[in-house]
């Protein structure tokens, strides 16, 4: 049975979103190979603050044209849209957690890929 003390850090951990801090920053790390590590992580560390302060996008592993990718790899007759389902999984597959449920197209079935791109 966990203390109070382990129930605390591990609530503390889930509220700041520690774990999924350390995961994304791990990833980076592995996809960007930087040469100095700890200045890299500093780095990002202060974009994401910038971004938090500025309501600007942080630091992330997807570019615009990753997403363009991912979206035209599910849209493969170029309809301009992909159903609900697809959209799900496609963020779940790039690790997405907290996904818009209602997203924009939702009600037709029809999610835009600049609804995609916002929400990914």
């Amino acid at each position: 049975m966990a203390t109070q003390r382990e129930k605390d850090a591990a609530e503390y951990l889930k509220k700041h979103k520690i774990p999924e801090l350390m995961e994304n920053l791990t990833s980076m790390l592995f996809f960007y190979r930087p040469e100095n590590p700890r200045e890299f992580l500093v780095e990002q560390l202060e974009q994401l603050k910038v971004s938090q302060q500025s309501g600007m996008k942080g630091p992330s592993l997807f570019t615009n044209a990753n997403l363009d990718t991912v979206f035209g790899i599910l849209d493969p007759t170029n309809q301009k849209y992909i159903n609900f389902a697809q959209y799900k999984q496609a963020l779940t597959t790039l690790g997405i957690k907290d996904i818009n449920e209602c997203p924009e197209g939702v009600k037709e079935d029809r999610i835009s890929h600049d609804t995609f791109k916002t929400e990914a």
